[in-house]
């Protein structure tokens, strides 16, 4: 004996409208927005800046001396505008302490602004920046990692939308040949930042750096590449003289809500 079974009808178009909204409320931004103050980058965004409660990952171009640097200052830099409201504090772990405290001042990230957490390996790392996102009373979470798998980006992305906090996820080189950002992630974002020749000054003297930044991926947007001028004291970024019609207008952190 054969069984017929009908098949199901289609949704009343009631329940699909339901359904997309439920769908689009998911892929939406949770948190809120930090725009790099750029119109280079922040129209290039999904969401018009960095999400303030997701994960976001950041790698030198290059396994190089001066690219870490950069990248370093990159998401000191970010971090700084995070916490840029009175008593908010940056929690940044890590496994060896290499860290230049009078650099990351150049960028915003005072003395005042930044604890220090270290583990013996990367998994003490994570864990204490998962339970830092988890806490939700920092400005932003930073962990320097050379390995994370995507079980552990999933873990700390969802720490850092139930804590309302972004997590900075540093990778570093783990060997010349390959980059960080190769492997799988759940973060929002993943950056790419390394450094250009400085524009010429015109007297003898070295000019304010210039990082190569490129966004290797994003949810619901396009990778993108642009040379900018590397961070000032408030953390903020801006588009070299030429493109700009050599004029560099001064950014100041904000946060807007999503």
């Amino acid at each position: 004996m054969i069984l017929h079974t009908a098949l199901p009808s289609r949704l009343p178009a009631e329940q699909l409208a339901v359904l997309r909204a439920q769908i689009a409320q998911v892929q939406a931004v949770r948190g809120p927005v930090l725009p790099f103050g750029v119109a280079e980058i922040d129209t290039r965004l999904a969401s018009g800046g960095l999400d303030a409660a997701a994960l976001h990952e950041i790698a030198g171009a290059s396994s190089s001396w001066s690219d870490d640097a950069a990248a370093t200052l990159f998401a000191a830099g970010l971090a700084a505008r995070f916490a840029a409201g009175a008593g908010m504090t940056v929690l940044w772990a890590l496994s060896r302490f290499d860290l230049y405290a009078p650099g990351l001042e150049q960028v915003g990230l005072g003395p005042d602004k930044v604890l220090y957490a270290q583990g013996a390996k990367d998994a003490e790392v994570l864990a204490l920046a998962e339970d830092a996102l988890r806490d939700g009373s920092l400005a932003c979470v930073i962990a320097e990692v050379k390995s994370a798998d995507q079980t552990v980006t999933r873990r700390l992305q969802l720490a850092a939308s139930d804590g309302m906090t972004p997590m900075l996820l540093y990778r570093r080189h783990r060997s010349r040949e390959r980059s960080p950002l190769a492997s799988p992630s759940a973060a929002m974002t993943r950056w790419s930042i390394g450094t250009a020749p400085s524009l010429p000054l015109p007297h003898p003297g070295v000019g304010r750096g210039q990082w190569s930044v490129e966004l290797f991926r994003q949810r619901g947007g396009n990778p993108f590449s642009l040379c900018v001028e590397a961070c000032d004291d408030q953390g903020c970024l801006a588009l070299p003289a030429p493109a700009a019609d050599r004029a560099t207008a001064p950014v100041r952190a904000a946060i807007r809500a999503a």
